[in-house]
């Protein structure tokens, strides 16, 4: 079974890492796990289970004992943040109404092979940083140039986009002409 293992730092950075690893089946929630059990170069780290959810995106609670899904009566906390969107035209007042309980499916707090997704937070370091161990997810998102800094790059691209245009605008232009052409003989034959 592949885990899809979510890896959170202090400051608020995730390192994604998927591993098939059979350590974490039996394990329970809030369980402490050594780095080298899922990566060699994790070795120093110590991790803490902090949640999980399965291929169906039912996630674990706490207060449930064993592996399997139950249908659990909820209120405002961990798994049931608001009230269900409302259908219809009618606007909803209050978004979290006192008092409110629904009955929600939520899976047990051991790990069993049915968890795909497995999050883990960092309670000791090693002696690499994440950031040396992952360096392909350390890299930053490129953004999207604006469209002046692409037109001093690509002149010739943007001639060319021009020139089809002019095109594009001839053709349309002689269309439009023969469609004239061929209304005038239709309004003399009808007269």
């Amino acid at each position: 079974m592949v885990f899809k293992i979510n890896i959170a730092e202090k400051t608020g950075k995730t390192y994604h890492l998927e591993s098939e690893s059979e350590e974490f089946i039996g394990k329970e929630l809030h369980n402490k796990i050594d780095g080298k059990e899922l990566k060699s170069d994790l070795e120093g780290y110590e991790f803490e289970i902090t949640g999980t959810s399965d291929n169906a995106g039912f996630t674990s609670l706490e207060e449930i004992e064993g592996a399997g899904l139950k249908k659990v009566l909820l209120t405002y906390g961990k798994a049931m943040h608001k009230r269900p969107r409302k259908e219809g035209k009618k606007k909803v007042s209050n978004p979290k109404p006192k008092g409110l309980r629904m009955r929600k499916t939520i899976r047990g707090r051991v790990i069993s092979p049915a968890i795909v997704q497995v999050n883990l937070k960092i309670l000791k370091e090693g002696s690499k940083k994440l950031s040396e161990i992952f360096p392909e997810q350390n890299q930053k998102k490129e953004t999207k140039e604006p469209e002046q800094a692409k037109e001093t790059k690509e002149p010739e691209k943007i001639e060319r986009v021009k020139e089809e245009k002019k095109e594009e605008k001839k053709k349309s232009e002689q269309i439009k002409e023969k469609k004239k052409v061929e209304e005038k003989p239709a309004e003399t034959k009808e007269q």
